[in-house]
């Protein structure tokens, strides 16, 4: 039995419903899924962060794992990196920016800061989803469960794009 076909808008509505459950994550951060299981073929979500959310630096190895994203509200600051962790390519992306969202090809390193509160991205990934394995993230990035080198990544990052 397949579900009726579903329509969803995104608006205000929507946006403030999700950031108010990112303030409140511990992450600062909250998907909204539009795909119905996380095991069809391309996910669609919202991803709504605040600052201070720590997204460490990545890649997907498999080829079929390139993601695209457009940011709808907000700014990020992102950062493109080469295998040895320096610097290719830093851009701010927001819908004021010139820059409007970004779309990265399977196995480039690649990160994010929160440049500002609310921030909402409309992200497209192929699926179904997998977590990030240890080999797809960036040996330079701090484990996320070291609070003091996190806040000392992120607020280098904020400073990298302060500058620019």
């Amino acid at each position: 039995m397949t579900s009726e076909p579903k329509v969803e808008f995104l608006d205000d509505t929507l946006f403030a419903d999700v950031a108010q459950k990112a303030r409140m994550a511990p992450r600062l951060r909250m998907n909204y899924n539009f795909h119905r299981t996380t095991d069809e073929v391309v996910n669609r979500l919202l991803n709504v962060m605040n600052r201070g959310s720590y997204l460490p630096v990545h890649r997907h190895l498999s080829p079929d794992r390139c993601e695209s994203s457009v940011v709808v509200r907000g700014r990020v600051g992102l950062t493109i990196y080469d295998d040895a962790g320096c610097v290719v390519e830093r851009r701010v992306v927001g819908p004021d920016c010139g820059c409007y969202g970004f779309d990265i090809e399977a196995g480039v390193w690649h990160g994010l800061v929160v440049l500002e509160d609310d921030t909402v991205l409309f992200e497209v990934k192929q699926g179904p989803y997998a977590p990030i394995t240890p080999d797809n993230l960036a040996a330079w990035t701090p484990a996320a469960d070291d609070k003091q080198a996190v806040e000392a990544f992120i607020k280098e990052l904020e400073q990298s794009f302060e500058q620019k």
